[in-house]
């Protein structure tokens, strides 16, 4: 079933309106859909290196309108149903101190999931549950995914055909080093 909804997503990039369905693909899988949208926009780039930066710009306002909806998503199912049962098993304390906790680190958490292979759309839906600033929200994740979509626009823009392979393979693992050794140094500062 996740290879027919791949292969679909695939065919759309051939489209004529392709850069309406990146935009779409974009918000969904920002907040439900499983299939990222560099699935679009590798092909996409390719077949036309000169929009390579268009392209990313529509990865980007769309995904982060995509965001929002989950922040949206979160922050209603908490209020309506999570809350009142979290408080009925004598559980809010615990919630609130989690919220906490995770808004503590939120930043960390909404550029680690924007740039890396992590479902972007788990801290989405998380960081409006927990309450987290819409500001700080709204800031990284267009940090995140910009730095996401354009690194890979950039590289095809620069490279082409070739650098699809590294692109689709490795660039998730290279973007998680990435943050791991960002997030180590500034721990090391921190405690230096």
């Amino acid at each position: 079933m996740l290879r027919n909804l791949y292969d679909r997503t695939m065919r759309l990039a051939e489209h004529p309106h392709a850069l309406w369905a990146l935009a779409g693909v974009a918000f969904v899988e920002s907040s439900v859909f499983p299939i990222p949208p560099d699935v679009l926009m590798i092909p996409m780039i390719l077949a036309a290196p000169s929009r390579a930066f268009l392209i990313a710009t529509v990865a980007l306002v769309a995904s982060v309108l995509g965001g929002l909806l989950g922040y949206a998503i979160g922050a209603f199912f908490y209020e309506a149903i999570g809350q009142p049962v979290l408080a009925a098993m004598g559980k809010a304390q615990a919630m609130d101190a989690f919220n906490t906790r995770f808004n503590d680190f939120g930043f960390w958490a909404v550029l680690t999931a924007g740039v890396t292979p992590f479902p972007y759309k788990v801290i989405t839906i998380m960081s409006g549950w927990t309450g987290m600033p819409l500001g700080t929200f709204i800031a990284t994740s267009i940090l995140a995914r910009g730095i996401r979509f354009f690194v890979v626009a950039g590289l095809l823009w620069k490279f082409g055909a070739p650098i699809r392979d590294f692109i689709e393979k490795r660039l998730g693992l290279m973007f998680t080093l990435f943050i791991a050794l960002l997030i180590g140094g500034f721990v090391l500062v921190r405690f230096l």
